[in-house]
C-alpha cells in the first residue's frame, strides 16, 4: 500500500461525469497480434466503467478498480486523507465485519492485494486462484459500496501511514520529488504533500476541532462515486459470466453524478522558471535534474512527440548526449522522458548522475545539453527516426510477453481513466502518426526561457538557506537566465554531437523455429572440460524470443574483499565498452547484462532471437581482448566507492537482512571490507588479476526459447574456441577439484543467538528486527510443510503486528531459502518499540498463532493445501519466469526440475496433524528442534536500549553475537549441493 514518489500513470482528460449505458462489446480494443484472450467493455447501470477479460488458459484471476480520486482533492490542512482512505478501505466492511477478513480471504487463496495513491488516482486490485474470483469480487466490491471505517481502526491507522512516511524521510527520490513540488504554485495541487503523517491526519485537525474519521466518511461520500471509476476484471470464465459476476457485485455502487476533479493551468509560474536550485541529498553522488513545463504528451499520444525527444535525447549510442558525456568521463548515467504529467500539465526532464569531475563542469553539462536540443530542433524530424522508433514500438506490442494478471489489470484500469477504450491496450505505446509539426512543437518547449535546474550534491551542504518543509531538505534558488545559459553553451566543449546511425539490432526474422524436441524439462545438450550446456526447447509461448544464460565459475573471484571488487569492476568495465555498440540492441527489445555472482561472473541475453549471438559472439570477443582502460576504470571505481559509502543509508530492515546473509553464508565479505578495498585498487592490479580470475574456467550454459538445438552448440562451441583454444587465451579448464561450493552456517537446536547492532546511519530514526527460524535443509516433505505454515501465517501474523499492534509500516513473514537451507523470518522495521521488544512482540504473535492452528477446522486445513497446490500447478506466463524456475536448479545444484509435480504429490497426501507436529517442533514457542537467529538493528530513537543490551548478560538459551566471523568459524555447515556429487557425476 502506499502512494508513490513518481506519478507514471497519467491522470485523464476531464470527463462530464455520465457514461450512456454501452451495447456489449460495442467498442474494437486493439489488441496484440498473439492475444487469444477476449475482451469487451461493459459500462453498469450505475454509470461505471468495466473491461472484462477471458484468458481460459489463466490460472490466476485478478481485478483492479481505478478511482478518479489522488492526493490533488485532498482538502487544505488535511494532507494524505487520500492516502489514508486508501489504507482504510481494506478494513472491514458492513457485510464483512470482520477486520482484515478480506486480506486474510485472498492470502488464503493463493493471492495477494495491495493498492496505491497518485495525484489524480487512487488504484486497488488483487489477485486470487481462479476458483475464487467469486468470493474475492464480494469482497472486494464492498470497498467501494458500505465500508466500516471504525474509529479504533482510524486512529490505528493513521499510525500506519505515519510510519509508511517515516521510512520515505532518508529516501532521496521521495526527497527531490518533494522539493520540486514544492517549487511551485501554492494555489496549485501539484504543490501538495501526498502521504499524510500523524501531524496532518491526527494532531493538526485536532486543533481544529475536526474529527479525522467524520472528515474521511465525507471525503470518500463526496469523492467515491461509480461514475468515476473504472473496473477490470480477468478470469478464465467466458465474457457473459463475467460480465453477469461483475454486474451482480458491483451494480450497487453508488452512483453520485460527481463531476471528475479538474484544475487548469501549469504549477509553475514565471518565478518558478529559469531557476538553478542547490538540494543537499541524503546519498552520496551528483545528480542533475534539467526540467522543462511541456505540453502533456497525452494530447497527442498517437504521435508521440515525447517518446521521439526522449529517444534521441536519451540514446546513448555514438555521436549522443551521454556518449560524449561519458567520453569526457563527466556522467555515469542519463534518463531523458516526460515525469509527472496529467491532461494540463507535464514536465519533461534530463537526468544525469554525475561523476566528482562532471559535478565541477555542471555548466558545460548544460551547455552541451542545449546544443544537442538544439541540433534537434533545426534538423527538420527525420522521418526515418520516426519510422524505426514505430517498428520497435509495433513488434513490442504484438510480441509482448504475457504478464501476471495481476499487473496487467492495474495498467489497464489506469490506462481507462486516460484514453479511449480502443486504446485501453496499446495505451500511447505505439506513436502511429508521423507529425513533424507536433514533434517540432514539443523540442521548440526545451528553452533556456521555461528550464529549472535541480542539483543534488553532499557538496552543498554548509551553502544552503532554505528548508523543504516536508522531509527538511536543505536547498538554495539562483537564477538561471538565458543569457547565463548562452554563456555555457559557448563555453561547453566542441564535441562531436549527432543524430543516431541506423538500428542494426531490430529484428528482421521473426520466424518461429519448428524444433523436434517437446521436452518439458532441460536436458543437457552437451558437455566438455570448460563447459556444460543445459537446453530447453520452447513448447508453452511460441514467441520468436530466446534466453541465454552463462554462469562462469572461477574460483578466484570471491576468494578476498580485493578480488570481490575487482571482478565487479572487471564486469562493469565489460558493459561499459559494450555500451553504444549494444545500446541499440536494448532499444530493439534484446536485453544483456554482464555481472558478478556467487561463483565468479554472469551473462544473461533475454528478448528476439534474430539477433542475440551475433550480440552474444561481441559479448564474448570484448572477454578475450579485454584491456583496462585506465579513464574508464576511474569512473567505475569511483561508482563502487560511492555505492559502498551509500550502504550505509539504506532501510534498517535491508540493514538487518545483510546482517543475515553475512552470519549465514560461509563466504561473504563486509560492505566495509569492500570499500577499504576498492580505495586501494588501481588500473594496473586489474590487469593482473584478469589472467589469474579467468585462468581456472567453467562455464555452466542454459539455453531456452526460439532456439534449435544445433544453434546451441553452435554458439557454445564459437566461445569455448574464442575462450579456451585460441593461441594466446587467457582461459583455462577448471580442474574438477576446485569446483566452487555454496554452503551455509547450521544454527544450534534449543539455542537463541542474537546479533544486535547500530543502525548505520544514526539520522535514522527507525529500528529492524529480523528473526529468522531455521529449519532444514531441501527436503520435499518438509519444504511443503514449510510452505503451507508460511501460507497459513502470514495474514495472521500482518494483521497482529502492523494492523492491531502498529508495530510498524512494515511487518511481514516470509519464507527464507539460502542455498536450499529453509526457515521463516519475520521483519519489523518500527520507531514504536526496539528490536528486543519487537522479538518479544514475534514470540507473543507465535504463542497466540498456536491456538489458531491447532483449532483450524479440517475444511480451512483442506483449502490452504488447496490453494498452495493451485499455486504450485500455475503455468509459466512468459520464458523469463520459466528460466528463473529452471535456471534457480541448475545454479543451486539441486536439478529437481520436477520438483513442483513433485511437491504437490505430497500435498495431496498431506494431513492437519503433520502440520502442527512440525510447529511444534521447528516454530513453536521453545520447540525442542528450534533454532533462532535474532538479529537487531537499532535506530536513532533506541540508541540506550542499544546499549542495554549490549552489556546484558544473556538470557537462558540464549547466546550474543559479538563477532561475527568467529561465530562463523565455528559453527558446523550445511553440505552443498553446488559442486556436490550429483553435480559432478553428470
Amino acid at each position: 500500500m502506499g502512494s508513490r514518489p513518481l506519478e507514471t500513470d497519467a491522470p485523464a482528460e476531464p470527463s462530464d461525469g455520465a457514461v450512456p449505458p454501452a451495447a456489449k462489446g460495442d467498442v474494437e480494443i486493439t489488441k496484440p497480434r498473439n492475444d487469444k484472450r477476449g475482451y469487451r467493455r461493459v459500462v453498469l447501470s450505475n454509470a461505471l466503467e468495466c473491461l472484462l477479460i477471458s484468458d481460459p488458459d489463466t490460472d490466476k484471476a485478478a481485478a483492479s478498480m481505478n478511482v478518479s480520486v489522488g492526493y490533488f482533492c485532498d482538502p487544505d490542512g488535511l494532507e494524505g486523507l487520500a492516502h489514508f482512505l486508501e489504507h482504510m478501505l481494506f478494513y472491514a466492511s458492513e457485510k464483512y465485519p470482520v477486520e482484515d477478513s478480506y486480506s486474510k480471504y485472498i492470502a488464503e487463496h493463493g493471492g495477494s492485494t495491495n493498492a496505491f495513491t497518485s495525484c489524480e488516482h487512487t488504484n486497488f486490485f488483487f489477485d486470487v486462484n481462479n476458483d475464487c474470483l467469486d468470493d474475492a469480487l464480494d469482497r472486494f466490491a464492498q470497498f467501494f459500496i458500505k465500508p466500516l471505517m471504525s474509529p479504533d481502526a482510524t486512529l490505528r491507522e493513521i499510525k500506519a501511514v505515519d510510519s509508511e512516511n517515516q521510512k520515505n524521510l532518508l529516501s532521496d527520490p521521495w526527497r527531490m520529488n518533494q522539493l520540486q513540488k514544492h517549487i511551485c504554485l501554492e494555489s496549485h495541487p501539484y504543490h501538495k504533500f501526498s502521504t499524510g503523517n500523524w501531524d496532518t491526519l491526527e494532531v493538526k485537525p485536532k486543533e481544529k476541532g475536526l474529527d479525522t474519521r467524520e472528515e474521511l466518511i465525507k471525503f470518500y461520500n463526496s469523492h467515491y462515486s461509480a461514475n468515476l471509476m473504472q473496473l477490470v476484471v480477468y478470469g478464465k470464465e467466458s465474457l457473459d459470466n463475467l460480465q453477469t459476476l461483475v454486474e451482480n457485485k458491483f451494480s450497487d455502487v453508488r452512483n453520485a453524478g460527481r463531476e471528475r476533479f479538474s484544475f487548469s493551468g501549469h504549477p509553475c509560474s514565471t518565478e518558478h522558471l529559469q531557476i538553478l536550485v542547490k538540494a543537499v541529498p541524503i546519498k552520496q553522488g551528483h545528480t542533475l535534474r534539467i526540467l522543462w513545463p511541456i505540453t502533456p504528451n497525452i494530447r497527442h499520444y498517437k504521435e508521440g512527440p515525447c517518446k521521439y525527444a526522449s529517444h534521441l535525447i536519451g540514446h546513448e549510442g555514438e555521436g549522443s548526449l551521454f556518449y560524449v558525456l561519458k567520453k569526457l568521463g563527466w556522467a555515469m548515467r542519463l534518463e531523458a522522458g516526460e515525469g509527472d504529467w496529467s491532461y494540463e500539465f507535464s514536465f519533461f526532464s534530463v537526468v544525469i548522475k554525475l561523476t566528482d569531475a562532471g559535478h565541477e563542469h555542471m555548466e558545460d553539462i548544460v551547455g552541451l545539453l542545449f546544443r544537442y536540443i538544439t541540433l534537434l530542433q533545426i534538423s527538420a524530424t527525420p522521418k526515418w527516426i520516426f519510422d524505426e522508433l514505430l517498428a520497435i514500438c509495433e513488434t513490442g506490442f504484438h510480441y509482448r510477453d504475457k504478464s501476471a494478471p495481476i499487473h496487467y489489470v492495474v495498467n489497464i484500469s489506469s490506462n481507462m481513466q486516460i484514453y479511449p477504450p480502443e486504446d485501453w491496450l496499446i495505451a500511447s505505446s505505439v506513436p502511429s502518426k508521423f507529425s513533424p509539426d507536433t514533434i517540432q512543437s514539443v523540442l521548440n518547449e526545451l528553452t533556456p526561457q521555461n528550464v529549472r535546474i535541480f542539483w543534488e550534491s553532499k557538496n552543498f551542504e554548509g551553502q544552503t538557506n532554505l528548508t523543504e518543509p516536508w522531509y527538511g531538505t536543505s536547498y538554495f534558488v539562483e537564477a538561471a537566465p538565458p543569457s547565463i545559459i548562452q554563456k555555457w553553451v559557448n563555453k561547453a566543449p566542441m564535441e562531436d554531437l549527432h543524430m543516431p546511425k541506423p538500428n542494426i539490432f531490430i529484428p528482421s526474422d521473426l520466424s518461429l523455429k519448428n524444433v523436434e524436441e517437446k521436452a518439458t524439462f532441460p536436458f543437457m545438450l552437451r558437455k566438455t572440460l570448460f563447459s556444460r550446456v543445459w537446453y530447453k526447447p520452447d513448447t508453452m509461448f511460441f514467441t520468436p524470443k530466446a534466453y541465454i544464460k552463462m554462469d562462469f565459475h572461477c574460483p578466484l573471484s570471491h576468494s578476498s574483499p580485493e578480488s570481490t571488487v575487482l571482478t565487479d569492476v572487471f564486469t562493469r568495465l565489460l558493459m561499459d565498452y559494450l555500451n553504444e555498440y549494444a545500446y541499440d540492441a536494448q532499444v530493439a527489445g534484446l536485453y544483456y547484462t554482464v555481472r558478478p555472482n556467487d561463483t565468479g561472473f554472469q551473462i544473461t541475453m533475454v528478448g528476439y532471437n534474430d539477433k542475440m549471438s551475433t550480440l552474444l559472439e561481441t559479448v564474448i570477443g570484448k572477454i578475450a581482448e579485454f584491456e583496462v582502460k585506465v579513464d574508464r576504470f576511474a569512473v567505475i571505481k569511483e561508482t563502487i566507492t560511492k555505492e559502498c559509502e551509500n550502504f550505509k543509508f539504506r532501510q534498517p530492515y535491508q540493514q538487518a537482512l545483510y546482517y543475515c546473509s553475512l552470519i549465514l553464508e560461509e563466504q561473504t565479505w563486509t560492505w566495509d571490507e569492500e570499500l577499504a578495498a576498492v580505495s586501494q585498487i588501481e588500473a594496473s592490479d586489474l590487469q593482473v588479476f584478469l589472467p589469474h580470475l579467468l585462468g581456472k574456467t567453467f562455464i555452466e550454459c542454459y539455453f531456452a526459447g526460439n532456439m534449435e538445438p544445433n544453434e546451441a552448440k553452435g554458439v557454445i562451441q564459437h566461445v569455448e574456441d574464442t575462450l579456451f583454444n585460441a593461441p594466446a587465451s587467457l582461459c583455462k579448464a577448471l580442474p574438477s577439484s576446485q569446483h566452487l561450493t555454496k554452503r551455509i552456517v547450521k544454527l544450534e537446536r534449543g539455542l537463541k543467538y542474537y546479533y544486535p547492532a547500530l543502525c548505520l546511519n544514526h539520522q535514522d530514526e527507525n529500528s529492524s528486527l529480523l528473526h529468522y527460524v531455521q529449519i532444514h535443509q531441501d527436503d520435499l516433505k518438509q519444504n511443503v510443510l514449510l510452505q503451507l505454515l508460511a501460507l497459513v501465517a502470514k495474514q495472521p501474523a500482518f494483521h497482529q503486528l502492523r494492523s492491531v499492534e502498529q508495530l510498524g509500516y512494515i511487518a511481514l513473514l516470509r519464507q527464507r531459502n539460502d542455498s536450499g537451507v529453509r526457515g521463516l523470518q519475520f521483519i519489523i522495521q518500527s520507531t514504536v518499540k526496539d528490536p528486543s521488544n519487537l522479538d518479544a512482540r514475534v514470540e507473543a504473535f507465535l504463542k497466540m498463532f498456536e491456538g489458531t492452528l491447532y483449532q483450524m477446522p479440517d475444511a480451512e486445513f483442506k483449502s490452504n493445501v488447496n490453494a498452495l497446490i493451485d499455486m504450485k500447478l500455475e503455468k509459466y506466463k512468459n520464458i523469463r519466469e520459466e528460466t528463473a524456475f529452471f535456471w534457480g536448479e541448475i545454479s543451486e545444484g539441486t536439478l529437481k526440475f520436477d520438483r513442483k509435480e513433485a511437491e504437490v504429490a505430497v500435498l495431496r497426501d498431506l494431513k492437519k496433524e503433520e502440520l502442527i507436529e512440525f510447529f511444534d517442533n521447528h516454530v513453536k514457542v521453545n520447540a525442542p528442534q528450534k533454532k533462532i537467529l535474532s538479529i537487531q538493528v537499532y535506530g536513532g530513537l533506541h540508541s540506550s536500549e542499544y546499549e542495554k543490551i549490549v552489556n546484558d548478560e544473556p538470557q537462558p538459551h540464549s547466546c550474543q553475537i559479538t563477532d561475527i566471523f568467529s561465530f562463523r568459524r565455528s559453527r558446523p555447515l550445511y553440505g552443498s549441493f553446488k559442486g556436490g556429487v550429483g553435480q559432478m557425476k553428470l
